[in-house]
Parts: C-alpha cells; structure tokens; sequence
C-alpha cells in the first residue's frame, strides 16, 4: 500500500469543518428589508441606506441619511434641499466625506475647471451631524466695490468677489463699508487650505473638489446585533432595530430562535461522529508509519533531521521575504491594542503612527497605511525590501512589515522615544530658550548626513520636514518616512490626491512639472532650516498674509537685512557673537536652498559640507565664509539690493573658490 501524503492528516482534520459550514452556508439570509449595498467604490451600510426608487421608507438607517446612487455609480446625499457627492463613508470614526456638487458642475465661461461659483450654504437642518475638527469655513463676498486686506480677491467671478477664511478674528460688520451685494459661506478641510495657499485666489475651485468632512453621533449602539448575527436598522418612531436571520426583528440583539437551537444540536451531533471517525483514522495512519518508521533505522533519521534544518531555514516558514521581516497583522493589533487612539504618535499623507509592544518585549512603531493607496502587493514588498535595507545611524530602522495575506498593509518601524523636532520647536514640547543653537546645528547636521546619504543610494526623501525628524533621548536625529512615496502610485493626472510633500515644504516647481527630485529634499531642507533658526511652523494662517509661508517670510527677511526679526530670541544671536555669525551662515545657506529655480540651489553634499563647516567654527581656510571679506559675508550684510538670482550667482562663485583652496 503506498504511503499517504502528509498533508493528507491535514485535510483530514479540515474535513468536519466543512461539513459545519454547509448548512451555515445554504441558510444564509439576505435581510430583504435592509440589502447591503455598493455604490461605485463606496459601500452604504447603516446608519445610511440607499433610495431604491419603489419605496423611500426603509427601516434601514437614520432619517435624512438616504443615499441615491446616480445612473454613474456617484452617490449622493441631500442636506437642506441641495445635493452633495459621497466621496467615502468612514463608520469605523462616524465620518463622512462630501463635495458640493455646484463645484462640480462644469459652467460656461474661460476657466469653468478653475473657477466654481458657490450658490449655497451647507445647511444639516436637525440631522445627528456634526463639522469636525479638520474642517475651515470660507465665505465669498460677491459684487464687492473692492476687497479688503484680510481677504483674497478672486478675479474670474463676477464684477468684484473676495474670499475669506473665516479665522482671523473679522467679523460682518468688517464687511460694511465694502457694499457687497451677497455672501455665501462654505466649509472645507484645513489642511487642504494649507496645502494651496498662497495662490487661493486661483486655486481655491481645488480646494472646494477635495470636499468636506462631517460626523454623525450614533443615537445607538448596534454592536450587539451585529455580534448576534443581526443587521441593524432605524425606524422614524420606533428607534433602532435589529434584523435577525430568521426574519424576525428585535429591539437590541438576535436571540437564538427554537429552530436555530435544533440546528445547532443536529449539527453538534454530526460533528461528534465525524470528530470520532476522524481519529480513528488519525490513529490509524499514525500507527501505519511509526512501524514503517522503524525499519528505515539510522538513514532515515539523518535525511529526516537534514530535511528538518532545511525546512528551518526557509526564508517564508520564518516569517520573512527577500530578507524583510514579516509581522502578523494580528500581532500587531494586540500590540497596539487594537490601534487605540491612546497610542496614536501621529499621522501624515501616507498613514496612520501607533505605538506598540511586540511579544518579544521590543517597543516599536506601527504605520498603518491609508487604504488603497498602495501598489500591487509584490511590488510593495520589493519596495519594502530596499527601504529595509537602507542603513544609517540618522535613519529610521523599518523593520518590517505584513503581507497580502492580512487585513491591512502595516509598517514596523523601530521606536523613537523623544519626539519630533516639530514638537521641540513649536509644538507640546517647546519652551523658550530649551533647545539650545548647538543642538539645532548638530539636528540640521544629522538631517543632511542622512538625505546625502539617500540621494547616493538613488532614493527621494519626498516629504523632509520636522514632523518626519525624529530625536532619541541624547537628540540624536532619526530621519523617518524616507522613501514612501515609493510604494505609492505617482498619477500625474490625479495630482491632487497624491501624496506628494507637505504644504510649506513642497517645491515650487512641483506644481508645474509634477515631479520632485533631490533638489526638491534640498528647498523642504531650507524650510527645515529656517524652522531651527525660527522656532516658527512651516505654515501658519495667522500670520500675514504674505508671511503664511514661512519661507517667503524667511526670504523677505534676509533680502531686506531683517534677519534679527527672523530669529528666535532666545538663541543669542544679540548677545553672542559667535552664535550671529553661525546663525547668519545657516541663514544664507536655507536662503540658497529655498530658490525657486532648482538649479540655483546647491546638492544636499553641497549643504553638508556648509553646515559642516559651520558647526566646527569655520576656522579653516577651505571653509572661510564668515570673516570680514568673504564673499557671503558681502552678501548677508548687502542681500536686500540684490535679486535671488545675484544671490545665487555670487555664492555659487564663493562656493568653488573656496573649495578650491
């Protein structure tokens, strides 16, 4: 008799499941009062139900949450009368995203792409809706004698018309002596407003077509129905109700009708039977190749235990591929503890930071990318298989990540437990005077170590900003996100959702060309700069209009030889000579690398050796920028009669010179 396969002893053990699955299976209900639903990409789940056109009383969601899903596979939701495109439903945070469908529409006119007209105010009537916290209001002023200072005139709309973001502490009567003939007042998300400004005024249609955030509070609690088998459901004056299988319905949860009892029974009996056949045949089996086991003698323990260390070795049996360690995602959720809020570090463009503890006791980072948004699975981890094999003492270590196999894809990223150099500058870890200069040059060393570090090994940083400049306890500077946008599609025809850079930070030239480079790392690295010596946020819509930007700030600054109003007081720059000429150095160096025209900006080698130079005293002569006859010196005392271009003209002759030396 031919001995079995051993993967026959598994098939076997599978054998009584199948059988339990199959009357689950042929019973399964489909709930005709309440149908699950797609529409397009989006699915429609409770508390939201679709308008299926024979009847528009389904007991399947809240009143005033029905969804039309349009001949083109677009839902849309009506609030106050007017109509709203679904871009995606979110139940897991009770959030939904909306885009007005006037700014959709297509109107007559040169520009109808760039110039949408607002005709109405969202209007949530008494639905359980509420704004969230990302959200910004802006209000258009029409048929205005002119626009005042602190709102932005939009040219393409009729007569005169202004834009205000509704935070700077105006209020209507502001609006008087203007004589406006109408005001609408809309909302969109704050960082999308961010990431357009300066140039609202021509950018502002792309802001309205990223749409709007709103969140619904749960009146109740349908886990238990749902836990029970049951799907929920809302009636206008009977509340929740839960729809079991059995077409019943309740009030809370699925109880287990006599029928469904009966059912369990029969199935628990057959289940016994096959549970004893099983092993019957088990025992059998086992017995048949324990003798045939011992005939084999020596020779075949030796080939059993080489198969054996073989099988050890298997890069795939031991949670890895191509050398990139695998995590399982349930590993991961316990670790996080099921991705708690209370453990969230952060996020950005491309996910979500939790921290978490492995079993083996290690702390680590977990980022849970944003769905899809990834590549196809093989070429995610072979993306993932360069990155994890990046090594630098100012970088990040990735240790690893899941695979197609689990619910999500997740990166493993080594715990940095000091923070960022946003939260040290200006964010919860910021205090006057606490981060000294010689840390902050040491910090911008670091940071340009790694990013020349990168660029050799052919790799765009794409998004180089505090956030992303991680510090241990000793300050010691950890790079992270490096090298994401890899792993994520570059559409050039859906730039607006592509995570590309962050508003402040992102290179002009992107907006032209859609492309980022390594001189693209070097402006973001000048935004970085300016932040060091600043202590100020990249972005800031409080300030001045023309100085939101910190780096249009930081340009006016030095051309006009008002470094000093630059300057974060509390680095002895007014007090500490050496401190001036170190700080009025770096200066130079972001003002250089914050050119609009790339090729005016120095590599990231360059940059390092500058700072270098700079962190040692530049005391010899290759580096001989900060006495009374360099070159840069001239410049820094004499920036604001010349142009950029001159700027960069004479300091890229300072630079060969003094490398020639």
């Amino acid at each position: 008799m031919t001995e079995p396969h051993p993967h026959s002893h598994f098939l076997l053990l599978l054998l009584p499941f199948f059988f339990i699955a199959l009357p689950a299976a042929s019973n399964d209900t489909t709930y005709p009062n309440c149908p699950s639903y797609k529409c397009g990409d989006v699915p429609i789940s409770y508390p939201f139900w679709i308008i299926d056109g024979e009847s528009t009383t389904q007991f399947c969601g809240y009143q005033g949450f029905g969804i039309n899903c349009s001949p083109i596979l677009i839902p849309e939701i009506r609030l106050g009368g007017d109509s709203y495109d679904v871009q995606w439903i979110f139940p897991e945070s009770s959030k939904i995203s909306l885009v007005d469908k006037d700014v959709l529409t297509v109107l007559p006119g040169p520009n109808p792409d760039k110039c949408p007209r607002v005709r109405h105010r969202i209007n949530l009537e008494s639905l359980p809706l509420n704004y969230t916290s990302h959200n910004v209001n802006l209000t258009f002023h029409f048929g205005c004698n002119e626009c005042p200072d602190f709102a932005t005139e939009i040219r393409c709309l009729e007569r005169k018309s202004c834009l205000q973001i509704m935070n700077n502490g105006t209020d209507e009567e502001d609006w008087n002596e203007f004589s406006c003939t109408g005001d609408v007042v809309t909302t969109v998300i704050r960082d999308h407003i961010n990431r357009f400004l300066p140039n609202l005024s021509t950018t502002f249609g792309d802001v309205l077509r990223l749409g709007f955030e709103l969140e619904w509070w749960r009146m109740d609690d349908c886990d238990k129905c749902e836990e029970s088998g049951g799907r929920c459901g809302h009636h206008n004056t009977a509340g929740f109700i839960c729809f079991c299988s059995d077409g019943t319905t309740n009030k809370d949860h699925c109880k287990d009708s006599e029928k469904n009892v009966k059912k369990k029974v029969i199935i628990s009996l057959c289940s016994a039977v096959f549970g004893i056949l099983l092993m019957c045949v088990v025992f059998y089996i086992w017995r048949r190749r324990q003798n045939k086991r011992r005939s084999y003698g020596s020779s075949y323990r030796s080939r059993n235990i080489s198969s054996f260390t073989s099988s050890m070795t298997d890069p795939e049996k031991n949670g890895a591929y191509h050398g990139v360690q695998i995590f399982k995602y349930r590993e991961l959720e316990k670790a996080t503890n099921y991705f708690d809020s209370r453990n969230e570090l952060g996020d950005g463009g491309f996910g979500t930071v939790y921290e978490g503890k492995l079993k083996d006791g290690r702390v680590v980072a977990v980022k849970r990318l944003y769905e899809n948004n990834y590549k196809r699975v093989e070429q995610f981890m072979n993306e993932v298989g360069i990155l994890a094999h990046l090594r630098h003492r100012n970088l990040v270590s990735l240790y690893g990540c899941t695979t197609h196999h689990s619910r999500e894809l997740l990166l493993v990223y080594e715990y940095i437990s000091n923070g960022t150099v946003a939260d040290h500058l200006h964010g919860e870890k910021s205090s006057p005077g606490s981060l000294k200069w010689t840390t902050r040059m040491s910090i911008a060393v670091e940071t340009a170590s790694a990013l020349v570090y990168l660029h050799a090994s052919d790799v765009v940083h794409r998004d180089v900003k505090t956030n992303n400049i991680l510090l241990d306890n000793s300050f010691t500077v950890k790079v992270a996100d490096f090298g994401l946008s890899r792993l994520f599609p570059n559409n050039v025809t859906h730039v607006s959702t592509a995570p590309q850079g962050t508003p402040g930070y992102v290179d002009p030239e992107y907006h032209e060309c859609y492309q980022l480079t390594n001189k693209s790392d070097v402006y973001s690295f000048g935004v970085v700069l300016v932040e060091l010596i600043s202590s100020k946020p990249a972005v800031d819509i409080t300030r001045h209009r023309h100085e939101i930007n910190l780096s249009s700030m930081a340009l006016s600054k030095i051309q006009n030889d008002a470094l000093h109003e630059l300057v974060d007081p509390h680095l002895g720059y007014d007090t500490d000579n050496e401190i001036r000429k170190m700080i009025s150095a770096v200066a130079e160096l972001a003002f250089q690398c914050l050119q609009n025209d790339r090729d005016s900006r120095p590599s990231m080698d360059e940059v390092l050796e500058c700072l270098v130079a700079v962190q040692n005293g530049m005391s010899s002569n290759k580096h001989n920028m900060l006495d009374g006859t360099s070159d840069d010196a001239v410049l820094l005392n004499h920036s604001q009669d010349m142009s950029p271009d001159s700027v960069a003209a004479a300091w890229s002759t300072s630079t060969l010179s003094t490398s020639s030396g």
